[in-house]
């Protein structure tokens, strides 16, 4: 019992002091809880405090930036007023001036409709105008017809042909201008040219021909080269190749043929059985084999010496051959090498001048003629068949072109064919160089003569230095000054065409006015 009474004091203690615990816990927690609630006033209250202080602030801002705002508002209002009472003074200035114009158009219009009734009324005056004038132009026109004796047709025709013979005199005034101006240049620069080329070129000339007749020392010599029933004649004419003819001209034999080389064997080697006097057909077969070998070593030298002469190396040895050959060729008895030699220096000095290839030029014109050297055995125009020897043997294309073209086969297509032409008719031109028989003289002269006699207003015509020059007299009161030009033109291009001569022809046409009156 005792025990169980002290249990009990001891749980009733616990019990004593939990309720004592308890009630000092209640007692701090509403102590606590008072002074969190003190202090969630006083956050309150402050809460409030600053919320109010921010809405005033916020209150100031807004009104202050309202205010900013009307401002602004106010300012921009008052911009936008000035411009659209700006807007509206100059849409109202506008108007006005629209209204001006618009009356200003009203008036125009009243005014063109008033011009256009007035036109309408001329258009149908001058319309009825025109009627009565083309009347009278009819009647006028028959009067003049039946006056004048022509018709309308006639009339326009004299017209069209005054007008014509007017731009004829135009033309041959703007051509003569022209030509004059270009002559001045051209003649100073190529006289200059052509004079130095001259200069520096001073060649001997003398007139050649192939010699055709052998001199027999007396008439018995003949009966001797016709032997016993003509066998040495027939062994020389086998032998070279020539016809000798035996007539009766006296201490003569005449060589006849084409080829100027088998010309002068039968001529060499005749000329030795003469000398020798032992005629038989051995000796002429001996004689003439010798000779050609002879010949055929003087073509090759000539040849060569021509070529080493004008500066000229690389020629194949068969145009060498060719042109020795020239040696024993002539052209209207002018020696054709020798022509080739000089033309071959004239182009070079020319082509020095102008800064073109001297070389070059020197052997176009070197070998510019040596189709002549075949054209007895091969058909066509000397200068074609140059050229083709040339191209056969590897000459360059230049060199074929100046050949073909230097008389103007083919059209000239670079400076070195006209050297070449040049230079050619120059060598063949010159005094002396040349010279023809004398009836060819006389029918190129006349020939010359009545060309010109063929155009209309020629009063005389004449020939003159060698056939070089024609000057022509023409009726003044048929050709007018303007008109001569177009004349010595036409007359030089019908030459041209019609004429063969060597060199060029100089056409002069001459027109004067004379006045003549007798004092009594």
């Amino acid at each position: 019992m005792g025990s169980m009474s002290g249990f009990v004091l001891i749980l009733l203690g616990l019990l004593g002091g939990a309720g004592l615990g308890v009630a000092f816990r209640q007692y701090w927690f509403e102590k606590r809880t008072e002074s969190l609630q003190e202090q969630a006033k006083n956050i309150i209250n402050e809460a409030r405090k600053e919320a109010e202080t921010i809405k005033k602030e916020a209150i100031l801002q807004a009104k202050d930036s309202l205010f900013q705002m009307k401002a602004e508002f106010e300012r921009e209002s008052k911009e936008n007023r000035k411009e659209f009472q700006a807007l509206e003074k100059r849409i109202l200035q506008k108007e006005e001036n629209l209204d001006k114009k618009s009356e200003a158009l009203d008036k125009r219009e009243a005014t063109i409709g008033k011009r256009e009734k007035l036109i309408l009324q001329q258009e149908k005056e001058i319309g009825e105008k025109e009627k009565e004038l083309q009347s009278l132009l009819e009647n006028q026109r028959k009067k003049l017809e039946e006056l004048s004796g022509i018709s309308t047709q006639e009339a326009k025709e004299m017209l069209i042909k005054a007008l014509e013979n007017e731009a004829r005199h135009d033309a041959a005034l703007l051509v003569k201008r022209i030509e004059t101006e270009a002559r001045e240049i051209a003649d100073r620069k190529g006289k200059n040219i052509i004079a130095l080329a001259i200069q520096r070129y001073a060649g001997d000339y003398v007139a050649e021909k192939t010699v055709s007749v052998v001199n027999l020392p007396n008439e018995e010599m003949k009966g001797r080269i016709i032997g016993r029933e003509g066998r040495n004649i027939r062994a020389i004419e086998a032998s070279t190749g020539v016809d000798l003819i035996i007539d009766d001209t006296p201490e003569a034999v005449i060589l006849s043929g084409f080829n100027p080389v088998r010309r002068e064997v039968a001529r060499i080697s005749l000329e030795r059985l003469i000398s020798d006097g032992r005629i038989h057909p051995a000796r002429i077969e001996e004689i003439v084999e010798k000779v050609n070998a002879e010949i055929e070593t003087t073509i090759r030298e000539a040849g060569e010496q021509a070529a080493f002469d004008v500066g000229v190396h690389g020629i194949h040895p068969e145009l060498i051959k060719l042109l020795g050959k020239l040696k024993y060729r002539t052209s209207y008895a002018q020696n054709v090498l020798q022509h080739s030699r000089e033309v071959a220096f004239l182009c070079g000095v020319m082509a020095s001048e102008l800064g073109l290839n001297e070389k070059q030029a020197k052997r176009a014109g070197l070998l510019h003629d040596i189709g002549k050297a075949t054209d007895h055995e091969i058909e066509g125009p000397h200068a074609t068949i140059g050229a083709d020897l040339a191209r056969k043997y590897g000459e360059s294309q230049a060199i074929i072109h100046a050949i073909a073209a230097h008389h103007e086969d083919v059209p000239a297509e670079d400076i070195l064919a006209i050297l070449v032409q040049a230079a050619d008719a120059l060598s063949g031109a010159r005094p002396g160089a040349r010279k023809e028989l004398l009836e060819t003289y006389v029918k190129r002269l006349e020939g010359l003569e009545k060309i010109a006699a063929s155009f209309p207003g020629i009063s005389k015509a004449y020939a003159i230095q060698a056939g070089r020059e024609l000057r022509i007299i023409v009726e003044s009161g048929s050709v007018g000054d303007a008109e001569v030009v177009l004349l010595s033109k036409d007359i030089a291009k019908k030459i041209e065409s019609e004429m063969t001569y060597p060199g060029q022809i100089k056409v002069t046409v001459i027109r004067e006015t004379r006045a003549v009156e007798y004092a009594k």
